[in-house]
């Protein structure tokens, strides 16, 4: 029977020859295991690349993984003995290692079982120091340090082949709460790797409701946004998933133009600031209030007759006389009568019907054109710019009744009352485009100002008319946001399921980034006003799924002008989610083959990351920034991880740790295998094509 100082002693495979604050160089005894450990108490794979080892202090022990193994030349130490040993001083292999140490593994006794359970803790609080011993860690040992006991990991996603096939097991608060980023090229298992993340997470909190004798489904939320039809069958044995596609009998993808704000508008349309811009959200704000674009004539005629009345009465209460008197308030007070001319002409000529509304107007001009021809100076040489004569108070009293009698036709002007041109309030879309024209058309005279409009119009006509985009952002029967919100986030309880796949891979790529961008906004203020309405605040829990996010939250470029645009209202949309998007309960699973091409704001905000193999140069660089320099090294091994095999590290897991994750069952996985070329060409798998079947599709027969 062996004391437990010889089962210490048996683990030391080595000493520490040096230290520095991101690695440890240790020496390893000529005893130490040469491929296979088994002094354990199981057989374990030593030495190797990314394993564990742990180097004993007075806080516990220092947890570091093995980042380099080599064999260098030494001599034997020269001293007293060596004669009398016999030993001749020739060089000698010696096997050393450089370990990076990563965190501290310390002993906790229990408040609730009394028990002494291992723990490990971020950081490393005390370093080693030279000649201190290093040793293998027994499976105990390994299984605290991957968080295998962990009562807070409650979803196991795999087991790591760098620490005796423990269970890997994540925390989905921290998982999803604070964003998820999976990284891997074309063909490294990332896909299924999202679809078995959302589905253990399910099955976990399945099986937590049935422990403590709940019923129903998991209350959770799981959105996928998926660019190319990869999900929709991957979830196809769970009951409740919403699939929705454009022109699908069931769940149709619906996404109604009135639900779009005006940035939103404004970036589809190209909406120029100085004047498409503001007639586009002043023609929001009147159809969402269900204003006709030919109101304004009248809102006009009352408008103006107040306006110039103001004026009027002005002169009268000017004591002074400086205001219609001397240069140049005779030459002010003549102007405002001629603009008042030309006003009260275009509205009796243009704008109010005949009768006796149309008669007041014609009075004030007359009276107005007679004063100011009473007045003018035709002394002057240019009579087209005359000076007048000083005015008097007496000369602007018959106007007040004029006025008086003209604004008795018309109603007094409307308080403001204008609702948000933001507010998701249906309206009639396909009429946009024909209400701003109008709107254009009553508010000026000007050709050049309405053919500039028009290119406005044309964009939005062209936008509605698009075959495979009409049913979309107009769908035929009654939409509420209610039953929207409903249909893609879930109904209360998750009555109808907790996973909604959006398949964008038939919607026309001009239009996905816009769409795309609709949605994810409506699903964050969603959240918002959730949290808002709840009494204590409390969040609704929310994961968006963001499959080949690349195309959704490019990042973005310096030559960028700041106008809004489809990609940059989708990046500016995700990007603002991933800042926020915790305290409100959206989480996000990013998955990319080229993290390069996202946004860097979002990767940011990323807090735990699952890498599978990545291959490109400036791809793996971007990784290594986003990563603590002493786990860098953990990182050169990402070229040339075999699929279903990841690197999870961040926030989710105290250490990096090398996960193989569960595999999932065939009919399980996304559409995303490779082609299978070979087994066609030889006629081991058939494969006929039906083209009229692919054209009938195609043009919508």
């Amino acid at each position: 029977m062996t004391t437990p100082m010889e089962q210490l002693a048996g683990l030391v495979i080595g000493t520490v020859e040096a230290v520095a604050p991101s690695e440890v160089r240790v020496v390893l005894e000529a005893t130490a295991p040469q491929s296979t450990a088994f002094n354990t108490g199981t057989p374990v794979s030593f030495p190797r690349l990314n394993s564990y080892v742990l180097i004993p202090n007075e806080a516990g022990s220092t947890v570091g993984f093995v980042a380099w193994i080599g064999t260098e030349r030494a001599t034997i130490a020269k001293g007293r003995g060596q004669a009398e040993m016999g030993l001749v001083d020739l060089p000698f292999p010696q096997r050393r290692m450089v370990v990076n140490p990563i965190g501290t593994l310390i002993s906790r006794k229990e408040p609730s079982s009394g028990e002494v359970e291992l723990h490990l803790e971020r950081g490393v609080i005390a370093f080693p120091s030279v000649g201190d011993q290093v040793l293998i860690p027994t499976p105990a040992q390994v299984a605290a340090i991957v968080g295998a006991h962990d009562l807070n990991r409650r979803v196991r996603i795999g087991t790591s082949p760098m620490a005796a096939d423990a269970a890997i097991m994540v925390d989905p608060d921290k998982i999803f709460g604070r964003h998820l980023a999976v990284l891997g090229n074309t063909g490294s298992g990332k896909s299924c790797s999202v679809a078995g993340l959302i589905r253990w997470s399910l099955e976990a909190a399945a099986f937590a409701r049935q422990k403590a004798e709940e019923d129903g489904p998991p209350n959770a939320r799981f959105i996928v946004l998926d660019p190319n039809g990869e999900y929709t069958k991957a979830f196809q044995d769970i009951a409740g998933v919403r699939v929705f596609r454009p022109g699908d009998a069931n769940n149709p993808l619906q996404i109604p133009a009135w639900l779009w704000n005006s940035h939103e508008w404004a970036a589809v349309s190209q909406a120029q600031p100085g004047t498409q811009r503001p007639l586009l959200n002043q023609a929001l704000r009147n159809l969402r209030a269900g204003r006709a674009a030919r109101e304004a004539a009248e809102i006009t005629a009352t408008r103006q007759l107040h306006l110039y009345s103001t004026k009027i009465n002005v002169f009268l209460a000017d004591g002074s006389g400086k205001s219609y008197s001397d240069f140049p308030g005779n030459k002010n007070a003549g102007d405002t009568l001629t603009a008042m001319v030309d006003t009260m002409r275009d509205l009796s000529a243009n704008i109010v019907p005949a009768g006796d509304a149309q008669d007041a107007i014609t009075a004030i001009a007359d009276a107005a054109e007679q004063l100011a021809d009473q007045h003018r100076n035709q002394n002057r040489q240019n009579p087209h710019s005359p000076y007048y004569r000083d005015f008097s108070v007496a000369d602007f009293r018959p106007f007040v009744q004029l006025f008086e009698t003209a604004k008795g036709h018309f109603p007094p002007p409307a308080e403001d009352t204008e609702g948000s041109e933001d507010a998701p309030i249906p309206f009639d879309v396909g009429q946009f485009a024909n209400y701003i024209e109008d709107m254009a058309a009553s508010g000026t005279s000007n050709a050049n100002i309405t053919n500039f409009i028009s290119y406005l119009t044309l964009r939005i006509r062209s936008m509605v008319s698009t075959p495979a985009l009409r049913p979309v952002i107009l769908p035929e029967g009654e939409v509420t946001l209610t039953g929207w919100l409903e249909n893609h986030i879930g109904a209360s309880r998750v009555a109808n399921g907790s996973i909604a796949v959006i398949d964008l891979s038939m919607v026309p790529s001009e239009a996905t980034h816009i769409l795309i961008a609709v949605f994810a906004r409506l699903v964050f203020e969603a959240s918002q006003r959730y949290r808002k309405q709840r009494e204590h605040g409390e969040p609704l829990p929310t994961v968006l799924v963001l499959e080949e996010a690349h195309t959704f939250i490019k990042r973005g470029r310096d030559d960028d002008d700041g106008l809004p645009s489809p990609s940059r209202l989708c990046r500016e949309a995700f990007e603002r989610i991933a800042r926020e998007g915790r305290k409100f309960g959206v989480g996000m699973i990013l998955s990319s083959q080229r993290p390069y091409e996202l946004s860097p704001t979002v990767l940011a905000q990323c807090n735990t990351f699952l890498l599978h193999r990545i291959v490109n140069d400036s791809d793996q660089d971007l990784v290594r920034r986003l990563v603590p320099d002493n786990v860098g090294g953990m990182l050169r091994d990402l070229p040339s991880l075999p699929s279903r095999q990841a690197i999870l590290l961040g926030w989710a897991t105290p250490l990096p740790v090398l996960v193989e994750m569960t595999e999932l069952d065939k009919s399980q996985r996304p559409q995303s295998a490779d082609p299978d070329f070979w087994d066609v060409w030889t006629g081991k798998v058939e494969r006929d094509v039906d083209w009229n079947g692919v054209v009938a599709d195609w043009m919508g027969i």
